[in-house]
């Protein structure tokens, strides 16, 4: 069973989990308190979305593992679990467990919510998912984009799901209001953010799997450009992120005062500014694997800015944060 567990990446999983969990209460709930919305009526079906996601995500970590079984016996046969303590039928039958339940349980979100938009989602990822780790991955950036894509898709879903329960319960009238704007304007910018770091992440891996992903005649990005080249672009996709935190910042949180501009500072821009060391100076599969992990820490920090535009929020409008207290 424990062979089982690490297959889904349990640590991946819970980073999902609170990132929609962050997305929902801390984002979008604050906006909906703002406008004298009850934000509690949704959360069962929130629970719900985040089960549904974590299920399919699982899904997808097991597929790649067994998509990935002669590559990982060049690039890490210490830690290989499919073909070894899990056979390649049972880990393709936990998988398909796993993205069936998943999809059960996003199809009854998005028939509670009439979301045409959410049965899509929940359909075309397990897909996505499928051609990814079968083939999209071997690709020249294809692949990283496919994953990028379902980092932001898993924001965006949390908003396109409220919005959702939103017009069941208060039909066009809620379009009425600056609600949908602001929501799918806070959650386009967490996804964008997810998009970039994933994007970052993915590519960091490929220099990482570079020596297995050679062995098999896969075409990513470091195999086709080569190391230095991959670093260059590393670099560019870092220096566009901090640009756009910082014309975000500046043009589009409305808030007063400085303490978005400090959190971006200290709380984004170092941490990448040391992910661009870390990244020049890996030379070893072992290098590149602490700069991908530093940008998971990254991603977080990212995530965890919810907590300030809760803060800014409550201070601005005057609204009671987790109905407990209010900011004077």
């Amino acid at each position: 069973m424990n062979n089982y567990f690490k297959l889904v990446r349990p640590k991946n999983l819970l980073f999902i989990a609170f990132l929609q969990f962050v997305m929902s209460q801390v984002v979008l709930t604050p906006i909906l308190q703002t406008f004298g919305f009850d934000a509690t009526k949704m959360n069962s079906m929130l629970y719900l979305l985040i089960v549904a996601t974590i299920l399919i995500a699982a899904g997808g970590y097991v597929l790649n593992e067994y998509f990935d079984i002669k590559i990982d016996i060049i690039n890490r046969p210490e830690k290989q679990i499919v073909g070894k303590q899990v056979s390649k039928h049972s880990a393709m039958l936990f998988h398909q467990i796993l993205t069936g339940l998943g999809v059960i349980s996003g199809l009854i979100v998005s028939y509670f919510a009439r979301s045409f938009t959410i049965v899509f989602i929940f359909i075309v990822v397990p897909g996505l998912l499928w051609f990814y780790s079968a083939s999209y991955k071997r690709q020249f950036i294809l692949g990283n984009l496919v994953m990028a894509f379902c980092g932001a898709l898993s924001v965006l879903v949390v908003g396109i799901t409220k919005l959702a329960f939103l017009q069941k319960e208060y039909g066009s009238f809620i379009f009425e209001t600056p609600i949908p704007r602001q929501f799918m304007g806070w959650m386009g910018g967490f996804a964008l953010f997810s998009f970039l770091s994933t994007w970052i992440r993915e590519i960091i891996k490929d220099l990482e799997d570079e020596k297995g992903d050679r062995e098999m005649e896969c075409h990513t990005m470091p195999i086709k450009w080569g190391i230095k080249k991959t670093k260059f672009f590393l670099y560019s996709l870092i220096v566009f992120t901090v640009i756009g935190l910082f014309l975000v910042n500046g043009f589009l949180i409305p808030f007063s005062g400085n303490i978005s501009f400090r959190y971006i500072i200290f709380g984004l821009v170092l941490p990448f500014a040391v992910l661009c060391y870390l990244i020049f100076i890996a030379n070893t599969p072992a290098d590149f694997h602490q700069a991908s992990t530093f940008t998971k820490f990254i991603m977080l920090i990212g995530v965890m800015y919810g907590f300030v535009f809760y803060f800014l929020q409550a201070k601005t409008f005057g609204i009671t944060i987790f109905e407990i207290f209010k900011i004077k």
